[in-house]
């Protein structure tokens, strides 16, 4: 496939990205990228059309290692959300000099609310082992802290009880308690430490996926019915 081919795949799996898919990470879009604030974003990489298209593939591919080399789940959908991020700032009139600096720039703040997205999450499965009906105490979001909350529990009780159990428990406590925790799971399921910590990572991104999806529908409804 030529460059103008890979980018017309390319154009349509970011807007399809943007409009429908989850970032896994606790990030939601709330902005989707138009035809028309895409080809502004190509403008800004180059005059020439097929420069410029080689240029985007080329920034999305450094995003998704950028993501990937720091052990964010779904890495193409934050770089996704990365250029759907620094594409609505060129709609909206941002001059930007250098743009895959800037997608850098981006890309670096939005591992930041992953992040932070992931320490909420644990603090939430660690105080759901010991109080199951609590509302946790970490800080949440004004507009989506309860939600995701809420969605959490949802998704545990799909959960098969095992997993449930496994996943909830590995991260309860802390530090040296929650290291104790970690080695009496191994005992419990037969499995040393390394194939335990894999599996709570599966877990966990299954468990960020159906959150997303939760948080998704509960927009969508909301939309619906407004």
């Amino acid at each position: 496939m030529n460059g103008r081919g890979e980018l017309e795949t390319e154009s349509l799996e970011t807007e399809s990205h943007a409009a429908s898919l989850p970032s896994g990470s606790g990030v939601r879009r709330k902005w989707v990228l138009t035809p028309e604030a895409f080809h502004k974003l190509l403008s800004s990489l180059g005059d020439d059309p097929d420069a410029a298209g080689q240029k985007y593939l080329e920034i999305r591919n450094n995003l998704t290692r950028f993501f990937e080399w720091r052990g964010c789940p779904f890495p193409e959908d934050h770089a996704d959300e990365t250029i759907n991020r620094v594409a609505k700032r060129i709609a909206e009139g941002e001059e930007i000099r250098n743009p895959s600096s800037y997608c850098v720039g981006v890309a670096r703040m939005l591992v930041l609310e992953i992040n932070k997205e992931r320490v909420r999450e644990q603090q939430a499965l660690g105080e759901m082992a010991t109080s199951p009906q609590s509302v946790p105490q970490a800080a949440p979001e004004p507009d989506q802290g309860e939600e995701r909350i809420d969605c959490l529990r949802a998704c545990l009780q799909d959960l098969p009880s095992d997993n449930r159990e496994l996943i909830v428990e590995y991260y309860q406590g802390e530090k040296g308690s929650k290291i104790e925790n970690r080695k009496k799971l191994t005992e419990r399921f037969g499995v040393p430490v390394n194939t335990l910590r894999m599996r709570a990572l599966r877990l966990r991104e299954k468990l960020q996926l159906c959150v997303e999806n939760c948080l998704n529908s509960r927009d969508a409804r909301h939309v619906m019915s407004t």
